[in-house]
C-alpha cells in the first residue's frame, strides 16, 4: 500500500515538473480558456469545373490586422503571430491526414493554440496568405482573415478568397500628366502635391486594391460566420475551399 502511494506521488511530482518545464501552471489556468485548431484545405480540382461565375464578382481589400494565422511569402518562407502547438497534439490532425490521404484535398494551414475566450471578446482578423503563388498578382491564390469572437457562443467568421489568374490581362493605366517641374517620387513614381514637403503614402486598401488590380479573377470565396460549441466540428466550404474548426475548451482538473 505504502509502495502503491509513493508510486502516485512520484506521479504527481513528475506530471507537475513536465507542467512547469512547458510554461504552463496547472493552477494559473484562466476561466473560458480553450485550444482553438483550424484546418484550412484547398480541394483539388479544375477551375473549370467550377460552376460558379464569380469571375467579376467586387471584393473589398482584407481587414488591416498585424495579427497572421499563416503567411507563405514569395521564397516560400512562412510567417505566423500565434503560439502553435503541435500538429501531432490536435484534434483535428488525423482528419486532416484522412482528407490529404483521399487525393481530393490539399492541407494548406494546419494550426492550434491555446487562448482565453470570455464573454463579450472580440477578437483581431487573423490573416491568411496560402496556396500556390500567382506570378504577376503579387499574392497568394488563396488570402483573406479569420476572425474569433465570443458573445453567448464563439463564433468564428471566415472571409477567404480564391484567386486565379485572368485569362485576358488587364490594360497597363494610363499615365497621369504632370506639371511642368513636378519630379516624380522614385519608388511610386507619381509627383507629390504641389507645396507638400512630404509625399502622401498609400494606405493598406490602396496597396490591396492595386495588388489585386493585377490579372487575377475570382475563382471562389467563404464568407460565413458560424456559431461554435466546444467538442463540435464545424466544417465551411466552397467548390474549392475548406475550413474545419473545433475549439476544446480546457478545465484546470485536465
Amino acid at each position: 500500500m505504502a509502495r502503491t502511494v509513493f508510486t502516485a506521488l512520484l506521479l504527481t511530482f513528475s506530471l507537475t515538473a513536465q507542467s512547469q518545464e512547458a510554461g504552463t501552471d496547472v493552477n494559473a489556468i484562466p476561466e473560458n480558456y480553450y485550444r482553438a485548431e483550424l484546418v484550412i484545405l484547398e480541394r483539388i480540382v479544375q477551375p473549370t469545373a467550377v460552376n460558379e461565375q464569380m469571375a467579376d464578382r467586387a471584393v473589398e481589400p482584407a481587414s488591416d490586422t498585424e495579427e497572421i494565422l499563416r503567411s507563405v511569402a514569395r521564397d516560400g518562407s512562412a510567417e505566423t503571430t500565434l503560439e502553435l502547438v503541435p500538429n501531432g497534439e490536435l484534434h483535428l490532425h488525423s482528419a486532416a491526414q484522412r482528407l490529404e490521404r483521399s487525393g481530393r484535398y490539399r492541407v494548406l494551414v494546419e494550426a492550434g493554440w491555446y487562448e482565453a475566450f470570455p464573454p463579450d471578446y472580440e477578437g483581431q482578423p487573423l490573416r491568411v496568405a496560402v496556396g500556390d503563388w500567382l506570378e504577376g498578382a503579387g499574392t497568394r491564390e488563396i488570402e483573406g482573415t479569420v476572425t474569433i469572437d465570443r458573445q453567448r457562443y464563439l463564433h468564428v467568421g471566415v472571409q477567404l478568397n480564391h484567386w486565379q489568374l485572368a485569362e485576358n490581362e488587364m490594360p497597363e493605366p494610363a499615365a497621369m500628366p504632370q506639371g511642368e517641374g513636378d519630379q516624380p517620387d522614385t519608388e511610386t513614381g507619381v509627383a507629390p502635391e504641389t507645396g507638400s514637403d512630404v509625399a502622401s503614402m498609400a494606405t493598406v486598401a490602396d496597396v490591396q486594391t492595386a495588388v489585386l488590380a493585377a490579372p487575377v479573377e475570382l475563382l471562389t470565396w467563404i464568407r460565413e460566420t458560424r456559431r461554435m460549441r466546444s467538442e463540435e466540428i464545424h466544417f465551411l466550404d466552397s467548390p474549392t475551399i475548406g475550413v474545419l474548426v473545433f475549439f476544446k475548451k480546457i478545465e484546470a482538473s485536465e
